[in-house]
């Protein structure tokens, strides 16, 4: 019964007491970075500029890839032989949804 007693006043002794809890966290430094990479389309036309060296990929919406075009200048327009439809376009970290009529 004392026994009892005194677990009883500690957990009410503890209950008044402030604790402060200071949550860790990991803080990791996330990079941005402004890519240069422009890429704009003008009916079945893509124009894409910043981009030497890179791989135009394009994707239709049940994600299958669908061409790849390799990008050998800076500054390269092509003509995208595809069906009438809505697409994803990707150069490097850039992507861009498209729709050609």
């Amino acid at each position: 019964m004392i026994k009892r007693l005194q677990i009883t006043v500690l957990a009410l002794l503890l209950m008044g007491v402030p604790v402060s809890l200071m949550a860790q966290s990991e803080h990791e430094d996330v990079e941005t970075e402004l890519s240069a990479v422009t890429l704009s389309v003008n009916g079945a036309k893509v124009h894409v500029t910043g981009a030497e060296g890179e791989t135009l990929e394009v994707y239709n919406l049940t994600g299958v890839k669908v061409a790849t075009i390799r990008i050998d200048s800076n500054d390269k327009t092509m003509a995208l032989n595809l069906q009438r439809g809505c697409y994803i376009l990707k150069v490097g970290k850039v992507v861009r949804k498209i729709s050609i009529r």
